[in-house]
């Protein structure tokens, strides 16, 4: 076991003190940088460069390359359990994920079974594993998983969707057959995190989309009390050091508290909240995670230092923050400004953390 030269993410995730706050990016490894576009171009398609270990190794590792990061996020996708699941994932130019199979009728839910991770999920472990080597203790890395809500979103969906007519459709006209798919996905996605932290994972994040699109009281009976169950029997210690976990629901200002209360070491926000504001909700009880605007990395180093400066100044003194934007990094960014943006986080958060 190789000892971590940095572990400034994960003691900010389990609220222990640090130097300075700890900064990812979301979709850090992706197609703004002129490396991954190459080493894509390669693999020929996006389910080549996912399903190659070494592949998913080498776009995992170039934004490390290139910035100081506090931590690695495995490149994956979160459709991999769908499509290990037989509903042939495909990818069309322009349009984003298909299935071959999407899931309409109960038949399909009852065919559905939960993958052998060293099997129709190998690819993902093997990269965990490789990356793990790679990084030879440099940063910890971060595991992840769609929700089970929003992968049962793509799949009922059999696609991208704006309306979400299909599935919500199912939700609300056969509730049965929604909750048979989710409690499927639960099992299957609390297996797979597992896999992905006995494989070499530090610490792992679930991706809730979409529940953000639900009522108050379809987002807990649909997604939430889902992702509670998952974080209750996930993993909790491996290596000799505690897993921290993430629960990330997009557009879920709404559900702060109550997501605070199911168990995760932090809550992960988006750019729609303020993030003092959502400390002083919670109190001490999680790490936060989160939350600049992606959008604003298109604005030049000035104005991308003032944001991360009003973001830690509302967040505060003290323990508990690991800065990221609050939802992906989007394609068309420049580089440098991703740059700007992680040197600024470090240099302007040292004085929140002096004793």
């Amino acid at each position: 076991m190789t000892e971590l030269q940095n572990d400034r993410f994960l003691k900010a995730l389990c609220r222990e003190p640090v130097d300075m706050t700890p900064v990812w990016m979301m979709r850090q490894a992706g197609r703004y940088l002129p490396e991954y576009r190459k080493t894509r171009a390669e693999a020929g398609d996006f389910l080549t460069l996912c399903k190659t270990p070494d592949l998913a190794c080498e776009v995992t590792m170039q934004p490390l390359r290139r910035y100081d990061l506090d931590a690695a996020i495995l490149f994956s996708d979160i459709l991999t359990i769908p499509d290990a699941m037989g509903l042939g994932l495909y990818f069309e130019q322009g349009e984003g994920p298909k299935f071959s199979k999407p899931i309409t009728r109960a038949a399909d839910i009852d065919g559905l079974f939960i993958p052998e991770m060293d099997e129709e999920l190998g690819y993902v472990m093997a990269a965990v594993s490789v990356i793990r080597r790679e990084l030879d203790g440099k940063v910890p890395l971060i595991g992840f998983s769609g929700s089970p809500w929003t992968l049962a979103t793509y799949m009922v969906e059999g696609g991208g969707t704006k309306d979400f007519a299909k599935v919500k459709g199912m939700m609300y006209d056969r509730p049965d057959l929604m909750h048979k798919l989710l409690d499927k996905l639960a099992d299957t996605v609390t297996v797979y995190l597992n896999a992905q932290i006995a494989c070499g994972a530090q610490a792992v994040q679930i991706f809730d989309t979409w529940g953000g699109i639900l009522t108050p009281q379809d987002y807990k009976e649909f997604s939430l009390q889902y992702m509670q169950r998952i974080v209750e029997n996930l993993t909790k210690e491996n290596e000799g050091r505690k897993v921290p976990s993430i629960v990330f629901t997009k557009n879920g200002h709404c559900w702060i508290e109550d997501i605070a209360n199911i168990g995760c070491d932090a809550v992960g926000l988006d750019w729609t909240v303020d993030i003092g504001e959502v400390r002083k909700r919670v109190g001490d009880k999680v790490a936060l995670q989160g939350n600049m605007d992606p959008t604003v990395l298109y604005a030049q180093p000035e104005r991308i230092r003032k944001e991360v400066a009003s973001i830690l100044e509302s967040y505060g003194s003290g323990n508990g923050h690991v800065f990221n934007l609050g939802h992906g990094i989007q394609q068309n960014v420049n580089p440098d400004h991703a740059g700007a943006f992680i040197n600024a986080v470090h240099e302007l958060s040292k004085p929140y953390h002096q004793e």
